[in-house]
């Protein structure tokens, strides 16, 4: 299971399109309201998260997915229960991915610590340790998967889909959406 965190005012292509994608593909994944069931995007789109991070138990966790926008980022790093998520995940073994803004809350966990990474530019002073691969629409280091901003969402996506399910899968993603 992919769980994909939702705080107040995360960016909602960051969000949806990878979501989008990954059921595409098969995949299940579940949207987390980190601040209750209706989550507010930073553009002002409502999106009705399919549980709240207190109902969550993470234990089919395959792999946990941070989109950025600032006020969705601040949501994560106020919540106890989120930043314990991303880190047990990381610590038990599972992808660990964040796009945006949202891998510097992962270099607060040091989770970036020596992998190579991207995120949204000017952010890179927030990346703690990483190795930062420049002009990169989305970077896979072992577990730990990153993008740059909602403009790379789509290779994003494609990216865990790949990595959950294989090359072929994310190409058949790929074509079925008809990227130019």
């Amino acid at each position: 299971m992919v769980y994909v965190l939702l705080g107040t005012g995360f960016e909602e292509t960051e969000a949806i399109a990878p979501v989008d994608l990954l059921r595409r593909a098969g995949v299940k994944v579940t949207t987390v309201g980190i601040n209750g069931k209706i989550v507010k995007g930073s553009h002002g789109i409502g999106v009705e998260a399919d549980i709240t991070l207190a109902e969550a138990d993470f234990s089919d966790l395959e792999m946990i997915v941070l989109p950025g926008g600032l006020g969705g980022v601040a949501s994560c790093r106020a919540s106890k229960g989120a930043m314990d998520a991303l880190a047990r995940a990381w610590q038990d073994g599972k992808y660990v991915a964040a796009i945006c803004a949202g891998p510097t809350v992962l270099a607060d966990l040091g989770i970036t610590d020596g992998k190579t990474c991207t995120c949204y530019p000017g952010c890179e002073d927030g990346m703690g340790g990483a190795n930062m691969a420049a002009n990169a629409s989305a970077v896979q280091d072992g577990r730990l998967i990153t993008g740059t901003s909602a403009g790379c969402a789509i290779p994003f996506g494609l990216k865990l889909i790949e990595a959950l399910k294989g090359p072929e899968a994310a190409e058949t993603v790929r074509r079925q959406i008809v990227i130019r």
